[in-house]
């Protein structure tokens, strides 16, 4: 196999996605693009294990707060008082309370451009936001507007990884890379053999 076919993703299938019974869709529009599926793993992920995905490094946190400065400045929100750290450190928080209130399903996906495939299949943070045909814009009506009407998150629906790093980073923390995955090989001949 070519090298840059073994490109890895890593995806988070969010509690909502779950609750709504829609994964089965969603994996299937993956399969259609090509990607194979090497690993999943379905769990109800501590707070601490969120904890690592959501670095809590003031460089990190404030990064984030900017972001959604911007997004707020975008909507014509009043961001005078505004404080990217505290910000950062809130959405943080929220992000790990969306994380663990349910169970989530992680799978890693392998295939040329895999982790820019990905996230152009995903779309934009802001379902309501996305592109038509993206995943978040064809199954969720949230923005970040009306999170933050809300209080809350948006609910994005998924996660992936954003490069080769943070994918393997992601595994580690997730406990993925401690387990070895079947290869779907030896799957169907256990299958078919029974």
């Amino acid at each position: 196999m070519l090298e840059k076919n073994k490109e890895k993703t890593l995806v988070i299938f969010k509690p909502d996605v779950l609750q709504r019974q829609i994964v089965g869709e969603i994996i299937s529009r993956f399969e259609r693009k090509g990607f194979k599926i090497v690993g999943m793993k379905m769990l109800t992920p501590s707070r601490e294990m969120v904890g690592k995905h959501y670095s809590d490094d003031p460089k990190y946190l404030i990064e984030t707060g900017e972001k959604a400065k911007k997004g707020a400045e975008a909507r014509g929100e009043d961001t005078s008082n505004w404080n990217s750290l505290e910000r950062g450190k809130w959405i943080r928080e929220s992000n790990i309370n969306y994380l663990t209130c349910g169970p989530v399903l992680i799978m890693i996906l392998q295939g040329f451009g895999v982790i820019a495939g990905v996230r152009k299949m995903l779309g934009s943070t802001s379902p309501a936001d996305g592109d038509v045909g993206t995943i978040r814009a064809d199954y969720s009506l949230d923005s970040f507007a009306l999170a933050d009407e809300q209080g809350r998150v948006t609910r994005s629906m998924l996660h992936a990884s954003d490069s080769v790093e943070n994918a393997e980073r992601e595994k580690l923390g997730y406990g993925l890379m401690q387990q070895k995955f079947q290869s779907m090989k030896l799957l169907l001949r256990r299958f078919f053999m029974m």
